[in-house]
């Protein structure tokens, strides 16, 4: 491959007014400076090849809009004006991208434009998960805006990649006084728009039941979206988007918004009463607070935009294309994954070393092709009210320890991986017992507890240390292959006895600090295990914690029809591949659901395949269909994982749901139908396809052949009987000479 040119101008600089132009052949993102040294918004939005600062922002008089004091007219102000980045206090009357208390009480700021500097590729965020680029595949525009009142420098930070629509965006501020200032709020970035009609998507939902696909329309006031919870939780992913209203999956203008971090998080879309929309991302500032020392600098996470002319699915393979070569830094980012069995609702607690044993043959037989030890395996851990913490080896399950597990999975050219909880501890525990005061509460006050577990303050050194040495004992001694790390509760009585009274407004922020630092460490040091964020199953599925580990449990709903939903909310954003699905028994332990085990194989087969059930309980009949499944999983694995994926049916607004994947070159497609729920006399409906080549023919499950053109646009009948509920196909499509 040959690098272009580093020198290819993505960045483009105007003087007269000084305008920059951050631009590639799919997007344009426009900014500059106006009156008074302010620096404003002009577009966002379709590449153009040339600005010519004609959305410089009208002058026109406000009633009720004051002015800078220098200005004599009444034509500007900034509460009407699109701005870069809104101070807090001053004329501007919406929500502010920065909150600082001084020493004095003030929390006035207004900034002001100062200098810029360009810079080819990307620069790491300290202490922060972030997108990474190389030099030629990348630009970086800096900004510097100053408070020279306040002794305050902001520096705002763009990034645009040159063969993506992805700007990102990043905020950094500097105290240059002599004395600490609070900061109360620092948003990752802020964005005027002007009026426009659009539609706010955002992903909600609750435990066992994330990412549901809410659209709404945008009306004057504020609307809120975020997490207290100390983590991205299950009831608002940090990600939102604004969409034309006539939107489709592939047709219509859209803005994506996603905000790279772990912990509690805050979107703010607000429409003024000239129908501009500000839409902000950053750290929820609600019990954030954190002291900025003289010379001293304070981060914030980053936020990616995606734009898409091409509605939502083109939206969702920008996001996919940018998370697997430019976010995820595991060396599995572009690595097949190993279909697994989690041997949890096989066994749960209460299993041995011949029992498991017996487990892994099985799925052995299967073609199974790794064996994860889930909870139970450590301390005295026979129910959830015990143990987490103590992360050795229960010898009266396993006197042996892990090694054997890992060696008779080893002999079988299996993978061996094991679960643990890193961030809790129980009250019944040895680690508490040594160190209650690890745990995050507010001494003398009554404390909140769920699942008979406390959180650790992962703020603390020491405890990231213990966690660290624990953990690379267990990695070394059983040599794992893989590692699903959960984590089971959400953070209440943040507190941190070692910091003074004014610092406890910075414990969570922190905590995810503290936490990516573990992992940081501990992917570092262990690179050649595959590792699978969970939390509650997708109660921390985030582009933070992606960035460590490639793959997320996406759900602990294994019911394959409320996994239709699930995993097409989940693919607004996040890469097929990082979507950890499983086939489970029936009826299923979360909604009592009987589904086919054709279905369960083909919903799981859309994401990471792997097994949650005990294949010793399988009758024949059902052992032959998962060989076949398995089989056919390793066929076309390496297509669904990394195949464009196209969603062609939504399960939120019709009782069907359809995606495919499809080869880059075109020459090989996987769709699936489902048809969630019968109905006598039923209609017969169609299933089109997308994303093939229109003068290619192709065969469809070796049966007989169409071109594209006509798949895309007759379509075909995908089931033409009544086979009951939960009914599936699957099609396979292969180009044909």
């Amino acid at each position: 491959m040959t690098k272009p040119s580093a020198k290819s101008e993505l960045i483009e600089v105007s003087s007269n007014p000084l305008t920059f132009h951050l631009h590639n052949s799919q997007v344009s993102y426009v900014l500059g400076v106006e009156d008074e040294n302010i620096l404003a918004h002009h577009y966002y939005g379709k590449a153009v090849d040339h600005y010519s600062n004609l959305r410089r922002y009208p002058r026109l008089m406000r009633h009720f809009a004051p002015s800078p004091e220098d200005i004599e007219t009444r034509d500007f102000s900034l509460s009407t004006l699109p701005q870069e980045f809104p101070g807090a206090g001053g004329a501007d009357y919406r929500e502010p991208g920065i909150v600082v208390q001084f020493p004095n009480g003030s929390r006035t700021v207004n900034f002001t434009y100062d200098s810029y500097t360009i810079s080819d590729g990307k620069p790491q965020l300290a202490g922060l998960p972030a997108t990474f680029a190389q030099e030629y595949e990348a630009q970086t525009l800096t900004v510097k805006l100053v408070e020279s009142d306040a002794q305050l420098e902001l520096y705002l930070s763009y990034t645009i990649f040159r063969d993506l629509p992805v700007i990102t965006r990043s905020t950094r501020v500097k105290n240059l006084g002599q004395q600490p200032v609070q900061v109360q709020r620092l948003v990752s970035f802020s964005l005027d728009s002007p009026d426009n009609e659009l539609n706010l998507l955002q992903l909600n939902g609750r435990y066992a039941q994330e990412r549901n696909v809410t659209i709404e329309p945008l009306n004057t006031g504020i609307k809120i979206l975020d997490s207290k919870r100390g983590a991205s939780g299950h009831t608002q992913n940090p990600f939102c988007a604004l969409i034309d209203p006539h939107a489709t999956e592939f047709s219509g203008e859209v803005f994506g918004f996603c905000l790279v971090y772990s912990g509690s998080h805050k979107s703010i879309i607000q429409m003024d009463g000239y129908n501009q929309v500000r839409i902000q991302m950053g750290i929820n500032d609600q019990n954030f607070e954190w002291w900025l020392e003289p010379q001293k600098s304070f981060q914030s996470p980053e936020a990616v935009l995606v734009h898409s002319e091409q509605g939502l699915n083109s939206m969702s393979q920008s996001f996919h294309e940018l998370f697997l070569n430019h976010l995820m830094k595991s060396k599995y980012s572009h690595q097949t994954r190993p279909i697994l069995l989690n041997n949890w609702e096989a066994t749960y607690f209460n299993f041995d070393e011949k029992k498991l044993q017996d487990i892994i043959a099985s799925s052995h037989d299967l073609g199974i092709e790794m064996f994860v030890l889930d909870d139970g395996w450590f301390g005295e851990r026979d129910a959830p009210n015990s143990s987490l913490g103590d992360w050795v080896v229960d010898r009266k399950k396993l006197p042996n320890g892990l090694k054997p597990l890992s060696d008779y999975c080893h002999n079988l050219d299996m993978k061996f991986g094991l679960w643990f909880e890193p961030e809790m501890i129980s009250v019944k525990s040895k680690l508490y017992q040594n160190h209650p005061d690890w745990v995050l509460e507010v001494p003398g006050q009554r404390r909140s507890i769920d699942r008979s577990q406390f959180v650790l303050n992962l703020g603390r050194a020491e405890v990231r240390d213990y966690l660290l040495e624990r953990m690379s004992y267990i990695i070394e001694h059983a040599d794992l292959d893989y590692i699903k790390w959960d984590m089971n509760r959400n953070m209440t009585e943040v507190y941190d006895a070692k910091l003074s009274a004014s610092e406890q407004g910075e414990v969570s922020h922190r905590y995810i600090l503290g936490l990516y630092d573990l992992l940081e460490r501990l992917t570092d040091k262990y690179p050649d295990i595959l590792f699978e964020s969970c939390s509650g199953g997708g109660g921390r599925y985030d582009a933070g914690m992606l960035y460590y580990m490639p793959q997320t449990w996406t759900s602990d709903n294994t019911d394959a029809i409320a996994r239709l939903k699930i995993q097409y909310g989940t693919s607004l954003v996040y890469p097929v591949v990082s979507m950890g699905a499983h086939v489970s028994a029936v009826p299923n332990e979360q909604t009592g659901r009987m589904t086919p085990l054709r279905t369960r194989g083909l919903v799981a087969s859309s994401g990471d395949l792997g097994y949650e059930l005990n294949p010793l309980n399988l009758l024949e009949n059902e052992r032959q269909e998962v060989k076949l499944q398995v089989k056919w999983y390793k066929a076309h694995r390496r297509l669904i994982q990394f195949g464009k994926l196209y969603r062609l049916q939504n399960p939120f607004e019709t009782t069907r749901a359809a995606w495919m994947f499809v080869s880059d070159d075109k020459k090989e497609a996987v769709a699936m139908y489902f048809n969630i729920f019968s109905e006598a006399s039923s209609p017969l409906h169609m299933l089109n396809f997308v994303g093939l080549d229109p003068s290619q023919k192709y065969s469809i499950n070796g049966k007989y052949t169409a071109y594209g053109s006509e798949l895309m646009q007759i379509g075909i009948y995908p089931l033409t009987q009544n086979d009951g509920d939960f009914d599936s196909a699957v099609f396979e499509l292969k180009a044909v000479e």
